[in-house]
């Protein structure tokens, strides 16, 4: 009986180790695995193939295009075009990482990058206050709260560009609504869009006005998920209104908040129609943001410099993919999988 209990035993060790292996933690599977895979599940596959290969053409050959562009001296005059009947081939030549020296080391991108910063810092702190202080008014009950929410979300549901020439016209420094409501008070116009500091500004109220809607939504919800009850244990125990905000209010808020913060971010860092649509990045390059920066290059300058651009380009998803690295790992230290 106790050699068939040990046989019994070393067997089910046996089979143990055999799955551990087929799980990777051993040798590798065997290599009918795949093919196996492949015929139980070519339902999933071919629904997912379409998408693969879409995804592939639209962005993965731009992408690749645009780091072997990179790496290269490309612009209007050197790459293939045709001239009436006659057919230009491409003479541009490869040129190592001197584009991303160049762009690193000169003045224009280092300056851009920081005003980049400055705007998407600035946006997304006054976008988050706005919408944590709009959340908790409209988490109350409140006369014609439905009125106030449908009107606040406004801004969120109008298409973006339409938002954007509604407050160029707003800024306009002869007929915009603005100055007449200035001018109407004995104060002087201001040069919203011709100065370099009131542009700046102007451009960060504008996006923080289409911004603003989905961080009170978000934290709207947030707010709404927090049981009641927690409020009630603190204000029985003698907590202010700051006291339960803080050990209440924002603890419970603060997977929302990451998440929110985090694609604002995102989001902002590479906001191109508001910065294009209101002022094209000027006067001058004041307002001038990386992606912005970026399609000037290829389109606005000549002879179009289609290496630069790419570089630029490179560079931005570069920085873009380190925010979504700092994503990822935030929300696993709160315990999420991703």
């Amino acid at each position: 009986m106790a050699v068939h209990t040990s046989q019994s035993v070393a067997k089910a060790a046996g089979d143990d180790v055999a799955r551990g292996r087929s799980r990777g933690t051993g040798t590798p599977p065997r290599p009918g695995a795949l093919r196996r895979a492949l015929s139980v599940h070519w339902y999933a596959w071919a629904m997912v193939a379409p998408v693969v290969i879409v995804i592939g053409v639209i962005i993965g050959y731009p992408l690749v295009r645009g780091i072997w562009l990179s790496l290269t001296d490309a612009n209007e005059r050197n790459v293939a075009r045709s001239i009436g009947v006659n057919d230009m081939p491409a003479t541009y030549k490869f040129v190592g990482l001197d584009n991303y020296a160049d762009a690193l080391t000169g003045g224009q991108f280092l300056d851009t990058l920081v005003w980049t910063l400055v705007w998407t810092v600035s946006c997304v702190g006054i976008t988050f206050v706005l919408g944590m202080a709009l959340a908790n008014i409209l988490n109350r009950r409140i006369a014609g709260r439905s009125f106030y929410r449908m009107a606040l979300i406004l801004p969120w549901a109008i298409p973006g560009f339409v938002s954007v020439f509604a407050w160029r016209f707003l800024y306009n420094e002869e007929r915009g609504l603005l100055n007449r409501v200035l001018g109407g008070v004995g104060i002087d116009g201001v040069p919203w869009l011709n100065d370099p500091t009131w542009a700046k500004f102007s451009v960060i109220a504008v996006n923080v006005w289409l911004g603003v809607p989905f961080i009170m939504v978000a934290l709207l919800g947030g707010l709404q998920a927090i049981p009641s009850e927690q409020y009630e244990a603190a204000e029985m125990d003698g907590a202010t209104a700051w006291q339960r905000f803080r050990h209440v209010t924002l603890p419970g808020l603060r997977p929302v908040s990451t998440t929110v913060v985090l694609l604002s971010t995102i989001w902002t860092f590479n906001m191109f129609p508001v910065i294009f649509l209101l002022t094209r990045g000027g006067p001058g390059e004041s307002t001038q943001i990386l992606v912005t920066q970026a399609y000037k290059f290829s389109f606005e300058i000549s002879p179009r410099d289609f290496a630069q651009s790419s570089t630029w380009g490179v560079l931005i998803l570069v920085l873009l993919m380190l925010f979504a690295v700092v994503y990822r790992r935030v929300l696993r230290t709160q315990g999420d999988n991703w």
